[in-house]
């Protein structure tokens, strides 16, 4: 079938089977390969994009799903206030040790500031909880939410 895809502010069109995950329209089609594949089942995030504003898992979501959304990848997310907010953080917390879930991360933690936008330890826990970081990095990645939180709130 053929998609029309927003995508980072861009537009693409692909001929792809509607039960397709997005994750391989992204990373196999379009060469878009800022979006990782973790597990394959929804339960690392690392595949972690926006459909229009809202977190999720790429490699669950069937391209049929997401046509007609604004979708946001790594590459896109600064775009937004949000985005560059939780990418500086990122940077000032040195969350990042392997990095191969950092995307998935801060999508889930800019998704968590567009809701909430002083989320306590708990909300952030729970807001990141579908989020693996297999190297262990939790403390900074809450430290650098609260940092993107106070940032976005001066």
């Amino acid at each position: 079938m053929d998609y029309r895809l927003r995508i980072d502010g861009q537009d693409h069109a692909v001929s792809v089977p509607e039960d397709m995950p997005l994750l391989w329209v992204l990373r196999d089609v379009l060469g878009l390969t800022g979006t990782k594949f973790g597990c394959g089942a929804g339960l690392c995030g690392a595949c972690t994009v926006h459909l229009d504003g809202a977190a999720a898992r790429s490699c669950l979501t069937p391209v049929s799903m997401a046509t007609g959304k604004e979708i946001v990848t790594i590459a896109g997310l600064s775009s937004t206030r949000v985005g560059r907010a939780v990418q500086g953080a990122w940077l000032a917390q040195d969350v990042v040790q392997c990095g191969y879930c950092q995307p998935g991360q801060m999508l889930s933690a800019a998704a968590l500031l567009t809701d909430n936008s002083d989320p306590s330890d708990d909300e952030i826990d729970a807001g990141m909880s579908g989020n693996i970081c297999r190297c262990g990095t939790y403390q900074r990645i809450r430290a650098a939410i609260r940092h993107a939180a106070d940032e976005l709130s001066a």
